[in-house]
């Protein structure tokens, strides 16, 4: 409980065994109250073990869907439980758990909140074709949504009852969708959308792709997805 709300803390988890137990726990000894559900993507390492040793429930998929067929996943769980807030949290540990009662205090008068890397909190930055797509997709996403966005593909949002019962209906699984067509969805359908300042932290494990190849194909894709969600919502 957080504010007198059931809060469901959903952690989408592909192949994460190395820092997932790290993250379950350090978001129970920040908020002993809220519920952890770790959506296990197909793992073919014991994500979804170390996951459950440390006290999360687990939800485990047959195969890899992405992360927003995980993420539609927990959502069907938090409707399903009568939960009043859920909240995605990445298993690499770059969100930091202390911001979360934040974006639940920002639910009061809105339907999504966003935890925002570039609204002037932290140091995390981007360059090149990924810095030029997440600025033309905010731009945009701002102007439809009537609020200034500037962080619209960050992965840490809250949300409310109301989007929740949405979400378990509706959620796109494509690469980009879970993030850019969630918002030009919400936004066409009058859902209150706002974000708050978040530092990021690196990653516990693994190593990020720089690749400029792949941050080019970002951008193409980024354009790709915002263009179906635009004559899809």
């Amino acid at each position: 409980m957080i504010n007198g709300k059931r809060v469901l803390i959903i952690i989408p988890a592909w192949n994460e065994a190395a820092s997932i137990a790290d993250v379950v726990r350090e978001v129970h000894g920040e908020l002993p109250t809220v519920d952890v559900i770790v959506v296990d993507d197909g793992s073919s390492d014991d994500t979804a073990a170390r996951a459950a040793a440390a006290g999360a429930i687990v939800a485990k998929l047959p195969f890899n869907l992405g992360v927003g067929g995980a993420m539609r996943t927990g959502y069907r769980y938090a409707r399903d439980h009568g939960y009043d807030v859920a909240i995605q949290v990445d298993a690499d540990g770059q969100h930091d758990p202390r911001y979360i009662p934040k974006l639940v205090d920002a639910l009061e008068e809105h339907d999504l909140v966003i935890g925002a890397r570039f609204a002037g909190e932290g140091g995390y930055s981007v360059k090149g074709p990924r810095k030029w797509a997440m600025r033309m997709l905010s731009a945009v996403i701002s102007r439809i949504s009537h609020t200034r966005l500037t962080d619209t593909t960050s992965g840490h949002r809250a949300c409310n009852r109301r989007v929740i019962e949405f979400f378990a209906h509706w959620y796109p699984a494509e690469y980009l969708g879970d993030t850019i067509e969630v918002l030009v969805r919400l936004a066409r359908n009058n859902y209150k959308i706002t974000q708050i300042p978040v530092a990021m932290r690196p990653r516990m494990a693994g190593t990020p792709s720089n690749s400029p190849v792949k941050a080019t194909i970002y951008l193409g894709r980024a354009f790709v997805i915002l263009l179906l969600a635009l004559i899809r919502a």
